[in-house]
């Protein structure tokens, strides 16, 4: 997520520099055949690509308006998720009948839920758009915090030996911390530690939070549909493709009054407008998967990480670790 004011034009401008390329070679190509060899043929009419992109610039907005559902229905999911995590918290250190070792336990493994569940948010799937070069070049700015260290260590802190073995075998640990909170507290009722009342409580919240992962992997695991995506793409693609041969037509009437050299201004004028519908496209699909760890994500490490100081400081402790920062304005 950025954090800051806005992205600068710098910024996007270098986000979409590669493309840029494309754009002034698509634009310089056929503006070359109409000025040195007068191939006067090359125009298109104006209405035609008038109506290829209004096609376009109406499936942009579509998809924006769509993907945008999808990043801020993440970000309620993980609201969703502090919520509960501090109910649970206190339902912990309030109805549990031990002390203060076992209430940590509770705390601390459902810190490695927290763990283990943004883990599997970062994991990476076929369809997402952080192998393209400029996401990849865009990514030095900042670090990705599940990417720099693996999933055993960060367990170390939250888990036994013995858990921690068992956890790392399964496919969907988070799943399975559940289950083994579930079945710590059914231990503890059957030992008198733990009221009915407040077991079945406790065992709703585990709920909730069995409800909160699968919304969470259901945006992870099912994309923005690839249909949509493609033809999407493609109407750009095509748009700007045609679009210097609209403009030589129209630049081309100008040329008897201003001279024959204007024509040259279909070159920035296609570049300025392929770029603008380029950008809303790459915005749309910066934002169809809100985990998969670029500049637009939902920052789970930063809620994981304000969720586990305000559980510690439940438990009075002192060495807590510090909020996760902002790095070159983005926020993980």
């Amino acid at each position: 997520m950025h954090s800051g004011r806005r992205f600068t034009f710098s910024e996007v401008v270098y986000w979409t520099r590669r493309d840029l390329y494309f754009f002034v070679i698509a634009a310089t190509i056929p503006t070359s055949l109409y000025y040195f060899f007068e191939i006067k043929w090359l125009v298109i009419p104006w209405v035609a690509i008038g109506l290829v992109g209004t096609a376009a610039a109406f499936l942009v907005g579509f998809k924006n308006t769509q993907t945008y559902a999808r990043m801020w229905e993440a970000r309620q999911i993980w609201g969703s998720i502090i919520n509960t995590s501090r109910s649970i918290g206190i339902l912990f250190k309030d109805t549990v009948n031990s002390d203060k070792a076992e209430i940590q336990t509770l705390v601390y493994r459902h810190l490695a839920w927290l763990t283990a569940l943004r883990y599997q948010m970062r994991e990476e799937r076929v369809w997402e758009n952080m192998h393209l070069k400029s996401n990849r070049e865009y990514a030095r700015f900042y670090k990705v915090p599940e990417h720099e260290t693996p999933l055993a260590d960060e367990l170390k802190k939250y888990l036994s030996e013995d858990e921690r073995a068992y956890v790392l075998t399964k496919k969907n640990r988070a799943t399975q911390i559940i289950a083994l909170q579930s079945k710590h507290l059914k231990q503890l009722k059957e030992k008198g530690k733990l009221s009915e009342l407040d077991f079945i409580e406790l065992e709703r919240a585990l709920s909730a939070l069995y409800d909160h992962q699968g919304r969470s992997e259901r945006i992870k695991n099912f994309p923005y549909p690839r249909q949509f995506a493609t033809v999407n793409q493609m109407f750009i693609r095509l748009f700007i493709g045609i679009l210097p041969f609209g403009i030589l037509q129209e630049f081309g009437k100008l040329t008897a009054d201003i001279g024959d050299a204007f024509i040259w201004a279909t070159v920035p004028c296609s570049i300025i407008v392929g770029w603008v519908f380029h950008v809303m496209e790459r915005i749309g699909e910066a934002t169809e998967n809100p985990f998969e760890g670029s500049a637009n994500d939902v920052p789970i490490s930063n809620i994981s990480r304000a969720i586990e100081i305000d559980l510690r400081e439940m438990l009075d402790e002192t060495n807590i670790p510090g909020p996760v920062l902002p790095q070159g304005n983005i926020l993980m």
